[in-house]
């Protein structure tokens, strides 16, 4: 279910009550840990965090470079956490987590869903938040962009 919203205040005020405190929480949990650099904004219809143009205007469609995002789907809810998509330690690391707590882990290439916060340690998604700094990202994503030409 992509927003319309263009700001992320628009986004939350067009969910119902109990998606709201969900993806409050969760964007909280993302704000509190995202490194220096990164920034929020509606991106894609979705609550998204990415590396401004002005810092790195060379991505493959000129939109801004999406670290992570968070979005309110039809069925469940979705955080995007495309660090964890890159070639990196970071990825066993989450899902060992999940591993460790018991937790059944919903997860695509870099899609968590889940439906409660129950279900999303907040404590594992903010540590994988703060695992790659700009830079860094910026260097795998250049590196896997050279690897496909």
């Amino acid at each position: 279910m992509q927003s319309n919203a263009a700001t992320v205040e628009e986004y939350l005020a067009g969910l119902p009550d109990a998606r709201r405190e969900i993806v409050s929480r969760v964007r909280d949990t993302v704000n509190a840990h995202l490194p220096e650099g990164y920034v929020e904004q509606i991106d894609w219809g979705m609550i998204s965090w990415v590396v401004p143009l002005e810092e790195y205007p060379d991505t493959y469609n000129g939109k801004p470079l999406v670290y992570a995002a968070l979005a309110s789907q039809k069925n469940h809810l979705s955080v995007y956490l495309m660090g964890l998509y890159s070639d990196g330690p970071e990825e066993s690391w989450f899902r060992e987590q999940y591993t460790e707590r018991g937790l059944r882990l919903d997860m695509g290439k870099s899609c968590v869903r889940f439906k409660s916060l129950d279900e999303v340690p907040l404590d594992v998604l903010g540590g994988a938040i703060e695992k790659i700094p700009v830079g860094e990202y910026i260097a795998r994503y250049e590196l896997a962009r050279a690897s496909r030409r």
